[in-house]
């Protein structure tokens, strides 16, 4: 395997194993919501005005899959949605105290992630953050130049 294989594999390997290791927290502390609605409620709450189609470019997802997120959040009274009294089109979304309350629990539990991974970050430095740092910039560059190949628009420009 080449490195460049090995360094595919290890981020594939990293993100799964952070997932299991999370996944057992997340659904107790977020009472079995599911991980799309809790990034979207955190997309909600920091996002100015969130509508759909920056909901979706937020989170890399469709419109008509956030359409069905931000319904089914609706429902669980965790968000609402509303409209400007000069833009009666377009609506938006704002988290309701329930929303929030998910929010700040899925908040701290990454900060308790964060502490938990903090003897492997505290020995990596600077020079070692600004190469990781560089390689994802231009991997993030790439992908987004092969996402607009393919006719598919995630960010507004």
């Amino acid at each position: 395997m080449n490195k460049e294989e090995q360094v595919l594999m290890g981020f594939r390997e990293l993100y799964n194993k952070m997932s299991w290791l999370n996944k057992v927290k997340m659904e107790v502390g977020l009472n079995g919501h599911k991980s799309s609605e809790v990034h979207c409620i955190e997309s909600i709450g920091r996002i100015v005005d969130p509508n759909v189609t920056k909901l979706a470019e937020s989170l890399y997802m469709t419109r008509g899959a956030i359409t069905k997120i931000t319904k089914k959040l609706m429902q669980k009274e965790l968000i609402e949605s509303y409209q400007k009294p000069d833009n009666k089109k377009e609506i938006y979304f704002r988290l309701t105290e329930q929303g929030k309350e998910i929010d700040k629990v899925h908040a701290e539990l990454h900060q308790e992630f964060r502490e938990r991974d903090k003897v492997v970050f505290e020995q990596v430095t600077e020079e070692q953050y600004d190469s990781m740092l560089h390689f994802i910039e231009k991997y993030n560059v790439h992908l987004d130049t092969e996402i607009k190949k393919q006719g598919i628009e995630l960010k507004s420009e």
